[in-house]
């Protein structure tokens, strides 16, 4: 099976996991090739209903001891801009989107993706915007 694995770490980020697990994105995402999208929906509110056909299937957790298998499973992940979720993805040597939280009061997490990007390891992006390559 091929993999996305979507992250927002311990924290909430709703906008990502709504966003992620549409109708119309989950479409494109099994467009491109992928049978399987687990996401980690940590603390939010919006708990997308797991499901599973003979050809895709969207798996739903809040937490786990560890992400390592799941990382490990994927073939692209989409993560938060936690720095943690975003160095242990790389140290797996998995290809990475960081999607940004607008919401956040700071720009932590926009520095951490740009400095990433500029050196060349990560593609980022928020909910509302075009992918930056």
């Amino acid at each position: 099976m091929k993999c996305v694995f979507v992250t927002v770490g311990t924290t909430s980020f709703d906008d990502l996991i709504e966003c992620v697990s549409a109708r119309d994105s989950l479409q494109i995402i099994k467009s491109l090739g992928y049978d399987r999208v687990i996401l980690q929906i940590g603390r939010g509110m919006v708990v997308p209903e797991p499901f599973s056909t003979e050809s895709f299937t969207l798996d739903v957790y809040r937490y786990k001891d560890s992400l390592k298998e799941d990382l490990q499973k994927a073939d692209l992940v989409i993560s938060h801009a936690g720095a943690g979720s975003c160095l242990e993805t790389l140290e797996k040597g998995k290809p990475i989107v960081v999607v940004i939280n607008e919401k956040l009061m700071n720009n932590h997490q926009l520095e951490l993706a740009k400095q990433l990007h500029k050196e060349g390891h990560l593609f980022y992006c928020t909910c509302s915007s075009s992918l930056r390559n």
